[in-house]
C-alpha cells in the first residue's frame, strides 16, 4: 500500500460516532446515579457496560476512537472501584483502581489518572494512612493540573492535615482548592460523581472544621450540605453526604452536652440504605469516641455504640 492507503486505513472505523456518543451518555448517567442508586445494582450495571465498552476494542477503530474507548473504560472502572469500596470490597476496589489508572495512562487522559490518584487518597484516609493521602494527592495534582479533580485532591489533602493536627497546612490546602474551583465553570451536572461543585467542597470543609473542634463553622457547613443535597420536596439527592453532615451535627451536639440529639443524629446517619461503609465508619468513629468518653453511663449512647460495632463488623 502507498502512504495514502495507509492513512486511509488509520481513519477507517467499524464503529459509528453515534455509538461512542451513546456510550459517553451512558457512562455519564452511571456516574450521576452513584449518589443514590444501590451499590449492588450500580456494580451490576457498571460491569455490564464496561464489557460492552471493552468489546469495542476488538473492532476496527480510528486512533482517536481507540483513545476514547480507553478513556470511557477508565471512567467506568473508576466508578466500579468506588462502588466496590463502598461495599467493603477493599481488595477488589484496589485492583479496579489500578486498572483504571492504567487505562488512563494508556489513553493519556489526565482526568482518569487524576481521579485514580484521588481514589488512592480516599482509600488511605479511611484507613488512617494520612501521609499516604498527601502523597496520593500530590501525585494526582501533578498529572491533573488545574482540573476539577484537583479541587478534590486538595480537599483530601486538607482532611489528612486536619487529622494530623496541622491547621495551617489544612487551611492552605482548602484555600488552594477554593482558588482552583473559582476558576472553573459551574458544572452542567452536579450529581456526576467525578465532578466537584461548590457544595461538594463545603462537604470537605465541614469535615476539616469538625476535626478541629470549630463547632460553629462545622455546623454551618453541615446545614448547608444537607440543604444543597436535598430537593425541594424533601427527597435526599445525595444521602451519603447528608449522613456525614448528620454525624457532624451529632458531634457538635455531643460536645455541647445534648447527648439525646447526638445519638438521634448518629442513628439517623447510619440508617440510610445508600452508604459508603468505610467513610461513614471513619466519621462515626469521632462521635463514638466522644460518647464513650463523656457519656459512659448513658443507656442510649451505649446502645448506639453497639449499633456502630455491628455496622463495623460488616466492613471487617
Amino acid at each position: 500500500m502507498n502512504t495514502l492507503e495507509f492513512v486511509s486505513r488509520l481513519r477507517t472505523s467499524d464503529v459509528s460516532p453515534a455509538t461512542l456518543e451513546a456510550l459517553r451518555i451512558t457512562a455519564d448517567r452511571l456516574c450521576s446515579e452513584y449518589p443514590y442508586m444501590s451499590p449492588e445494582q450500580l456494580s451490576i450495571e457498571g460491569h455490564a457496560w464496561l464489557r460492552r465498552i471493552c468489546n469495542l476494542l476488538d473492532r476496527r477503530l480510528t486512533l482517536s476512537q481507540h483513545q476514547e474507548v480507553l478513556s470511557l473504560a477508565g471512567t467506568v472502572s473508576l466508578l466500579i472501584g468506588c462502588v466496590e469500596y463502598d461495599m467493603g470490597q477493599r481488595h477488589e476496589a484496589r485492583a479496579t483502581r489500578r486498572a483504571a489508572q492504567s487505562l488512563g495512562e494508556e489513553a493519556g487522559d489526565a482526568d482518569v489518572m487524576g481521579w485514580a490518584h484521588e481514589m488512592a487518597a480516599w482509600f488511605a484516609i479511611t484507613q488512617g494512612d494520612y501521609r499516604g493521602v498527601i502523597a496520593a494527592s500530590n501525585a494526582g495534582e501533578f498529572v491533573a493540573h488545574n482540573r476539577s479533580v484537583t479541587v478534590q485532591l486538595a480537599a483530601q489533602k486538607a482532611k489528612a492535615w486536619a487529622r494530623i493536627g496541622d491547621r495551617r497546612e489544612m487551611e492552605k490546602a482548602l484555600d488552594h482548592g477554593r482558588a482552583i474551583l473559582e476558576t472553573l465553570p459551574y458544572p452542567e451536572d452536579v450529581d456526576h460523581h467525578f465532578v466537584v461543585d461548590p457544595s461538594k467542597f463545603d462537604f470537605y470543609a465541614m469535615d476539616c472544621y469538625r476535626l478541629f473542634g470549630d463547632n460553629e463553622r462545622a455546623a454551618v457547613y453541615a446545614d448547608e450540605v444537607i440543604r444543597s443535597s436535598t430537593d425541594a420536596d424533601g427527597t435526599q439527592r445525595k444521602p451519603m453526604r447528608i449522613a456525614e453532615a448528620e454525624i457532624t451535627l451529632g458531634v457538635v451536639a455531643a460536645r455541647e452536652g445534648d447527648v439525646e440529639r447526638a445519638v438521634s443524629l448518629g442513628r439517623q446517619a447510619i440508617s440510610g440504605e445508600r452508604k459508603s461503609l468505610p467513610s461513614l465508619l471513619m466519621v462515626s468513629g469521632e462521635l463514638r469516641q466522644i460518647l464513650a468518653k463523656q457519656y459512659p453511663t448513658e443507656q442510649e449512647a451505649a446502645a448506639y455504640l453497639e449499633e456502630l460495632r455491628a455496622l463495623g463488623a460488616r466492613d471487617a
